[in-house]
């Protein structure tokens, strides 16, 4: 705890012990000796205060801390040391609620200098021997080991390596670096040991780079302006004013007293710090840790939000998008095969691969004789079946690419994803899609933030523009800057602060610069990014963006609150000033007179720790909520086969397509048409009732009833399919009909979560 702190905890003390003492003592018949005590319990107030201005007015600033000198001196200098006693209590007890408030957490950088390695295998003509990250030179042969993560700058000398960059420029899938190519420190050897030569020494690194950015822009934040220096200008020489023209209409000092001590400036010292206390804890309820009264109060100013891509908007790390699959072959056996071998692979993307076949219940295998390509894929037999899984390249029988090969590439690219082959015996079968994906809060998470007042909104990320750009636009952000490296993100953040107040949301390493020169850094820190979590003013400890928009929400109230007891309490003490000024008020009773506006203002504050409508209650139960997501889980099984029935439909015979849309037909009726009219039974009444609008859910009927006129038609075209030869042409429409309700259904269903979320308690 630093000094100032400990001084002024030291002062309420001394003042809470000065007024009580001096209250027993009055109660025990001896006022001279209560007076002696109140008047010992003040001047050290009086004298730290004293300090404190003469300081203030050496940086060029005056507040209304000079009013509260004046009321303790002249209570002195009068013999009202009780009057006295009760100005230095609520002075000192102010600037202790001023210092909880907006006390930042320390930015301790501890866990950026922990992850950098500090030992480095330089390769020498004898032996490789280890060394300290500060004795490898410009030219040095390393050799960086499986998971080790890389210390300096340098280029790769070995075929390939598998490298890591999420943590430095935000790409989430692993890149293969070949023979001559660039890789920065900080990245993470996602694949086997590699030779690297070294092109930059640590300190000068691009990871060494990022903690001084850091460091730098924590060091050039300015402090928080208390909301009660914005009024002293006003409030002070009308004070003085008044408690002269006191004095010309009395003629007596003590009249003045009177007015000085009424026009003590407690409700300005403890509104905006009690206002923002609440707010804070209000936020800590709902997941969001703002870092002192100042971060709140930087929220609620907020023009701009400035984004992360991978992990904030984006889920972080890849995930199985799709399995396409060759003519005649099940996308599940694709899958099972494909993670059957991936469980002998070291590959970071392996894992994704077998989580995705376990989630969706496949039995996997055990590989046997396993043979693993760097940079390409491995190998090896699965019931005595020669299985292959990698890239194209690695499986390359023949030149030309099949159609399905084309449209599964093509596909890829659309979406932005990487593309793993799997093939049986030099066959290919299928192709597994892996790419990021939006978080699933992520559009709502947006919407509150247009709805908080945010004006403009945009992506900064080190990804690829051709995935940044997909993202942006299906947010329909106001800018996307991709290919940014940690610098390009703090430069961005100033662009937009020169022009508005600015936030900067992130989660990563690479994202902790930004946060700290941001007006308000916000980190996303639930996955435990601790370096941009010490970084930021405000961190999420819930893995939820919408969180973003809430915590403005509740600052903005917060600041609003605490203007409204600034100006309620202020006119009171204006109403006590004049009647000091007449006469109607003796100091005592005017400190008692500022100490019930003391306490009107405190309470009205705590409003701030309610609820922004104070209608928590009206929720939907948590039980409730998670039965609807668990039956959006199960219809999105029976949608994901729908699509695979509608791709298989290209490809199939007259017989086999007749199959799939009786099959497809069935599963509409036992799956999609059930649940919409479980909703719309059962479901949407108990949502209306805790809805503030329910326009939306007229809408979302709206949509109901598209889906259950599409699944009619798909009825209508199963019943007329002829049982010989097949129209394709009523092939072809039943394809059409089934791709659209696929496509309605899911988005209706991402509408509901979106309403479920908002209704359903934490």
């Amino acid at each position: 705890m630093s000094f100032e702190r400990v001084l002024r905890w030291t002062l309420v003390a001394i003042a809470i012990a000065g007024l009580t003492a001096g209250l027993v003592a009055r109660a025990a018949g001896r006022p001279d000796l209560a007076d002696l005590i109140w008047a010992i319990g003040t001047a050290p107030v009086i004298g730290g205060l004293a300090v404190s201005i003469f300081r203030d007015l050496l940086g060029g600033r005056l507040g209304v801390d000079a009013i509260a000198l004046l009321s303790m001196s002249a209570a002195l200098a009068l013999g009202q040391p009780l009057a006295g006693a009760v100005v230095a209590l609520m002075y000192s007890g102010g600037n202790v609620l001023e210092d909880i408030a907006i006390a930042r957490a320390e930015h301790d950088l501890r866990s950026l200098v922990d992850r950098a390695p500090r030992r480095a295998h330089r390769k020498t003509a004898e032996r490789i021997e280890e060394v300290p990250i500060e004795a490898v030179s410009v030219g040095d042969e390393l050799l960086v080991q499986a998971g080790e993560i890389v210390s300096v700058d340098g280029i790769v000398r070995s075929a390939v390596a598998t490298i890591d960059e999420s943590a430095v420029t935000g790409e989430p899938i692993p890149v293969e670096k070949t023979q001559g190519c660039a890789i920065l420190s900080g990245s993470l050897n996602a694949g086997e040991t590699f030779e690297l030569t070294v092109t930059a020494p640590a300190g000068e690194s691009t990871y060494a780079g990022i903690v001084r950015m850091v460091t730098a822009a924590q060091t050039a934040k300015a402090p928080f302006v208390r909301l009660a220096d914005r009024y002293a200008l006003i409030f002070l020489p009308v004070t003085l004013v008044i408690a002269f023209v006191a004095w010309l209409i009395s003629g007596d000092l003590t009249r003045s007293l009177a007015v000085l001590v009424a026009a003590t400036p407690c409700p300005l010292i403890l509104a905006a710090p009690v206002a923002f206390i609440a707010g804070v804890a209000q936020a800590a309820r709902r997941g969001i840790l703002a870092k002192g009264g100042g971060a709140l109060e930087a929220l609620a100013r907020a023009h701009t939000v400035l984004f992360d891509k991978t992990g904030t908007l984006t889920v972080g790390g890849a995930r199985l998008l799709t399995v396409e699959v060759a003519p005649g072959e099940n996308p599940d056996e694709v899958l099972a095969l494909g993670a059957s071998l991936e469980q002998a692979s070291h590959h970071v993307l392996a894992k994704t691969v077998v989580a995705a076949a376990v989630e969706r219940g496949l039995r996997l295998k055990a590989p046997e004789q396993v043979k693993e390509t760097m940079g390409t894929g491995l190998s090896g037999l699965i019931d005595g079946r020669q299985v292959t899984a990698g890239a194209r390249e690695l499986l390359r029988s023949h030149a030309e690419l099949s159609p399905w090969e084309l449209r599964a590439i093509r596909r890829a690219s659309w979406r932005s994803a990487l593309i793993v082959f799997v093939a049986v015996d030099g066959r290919p079968i299928g192709a597994l899609l892996l790419a990021d994906e939006l978080r699933a809060d992520t559009p709502r998470a947006i919407r509150l933030l247009r709805e908080a007042g945010i004006a403009r909104m945009v992506m900064v990320t080190g990804d690829r523009a051709a995935a940044a750009q997909a993202i942006g636009a299906a947010l329909d952000l106001d800018a996307v800057l991709a290919d940014r490296d940690p610098s390009d993100k703090v430069e961005a953040v100033r662009t937009e602060q020169r022009l508005h107040p600015t936030i900067m949301v992130g989660d990563g390493i690479n994202d902790a610069p930004a946060l700290a020169v941001a007006d308000i850094g916000v980190a996303l820190g639930a996955r435990g990014a601790s370096a941009s979590s010490e970084a930021a003013d405000v961190v999420i400890l819930t893995d939820r963006l919408d969180r973003v928009g809430e915590a403005i929400v509740i600052a903005q109230r917060a600041r609003r609150i605490a203007l409204q007891s600034i100006i309620i309490g202020m006119g009171l003490s204006m109403a006590a000033m004049v009647a000091a000024t007449i006469g109607w008020l003796d100091p005592v009773p005017a400190a008692i007179v500022q100490e019930v506006i003391d306490v009107a203002v405190i309470l009205n504050a705590l409003r701030a720790l309610t609820p922004a409508h104070g209608n928590a209650s009206r929720r939907i139960s948590a039980e409730q909520g998670l039965a609807l997501h668990h039956d959006h889980q199960a219809l999105f099984r029976d949608l994901d086969r729908l699509r695979k029935i509608a791709d298989a439909i290209d490809d199939a015979t007259p017989d086999t397509a007749a199959a799939l849309i009786e099959e497809a037909h069935r599963l509409v009726q036992g799956s999609v048409v059930k649940h919409e009219r479980d909703d719309e039974g059962s479901v949407y009444p108990k949502i209306a009732e805790v809805l503030h609008e329910r326009h939306g859910l007229s809408a979302m009927s709206r949509a109901h009833r598209e889906i259950l006129h599409l699944a009619r038609l798909l009825t209508r075209i199963a019943e007329d399919l002829p049982s010989e030869k097949i129209d394709r042409y009523l092939v072809r429409d039943a394809q059409r009909v089934i791709e659209a309700i696929e496509t309605l259904v899911r988005m209706h269903t991402a509408q509901e979560e979106d309403i479920y979320e908002a209704v359903a308690a934490q």
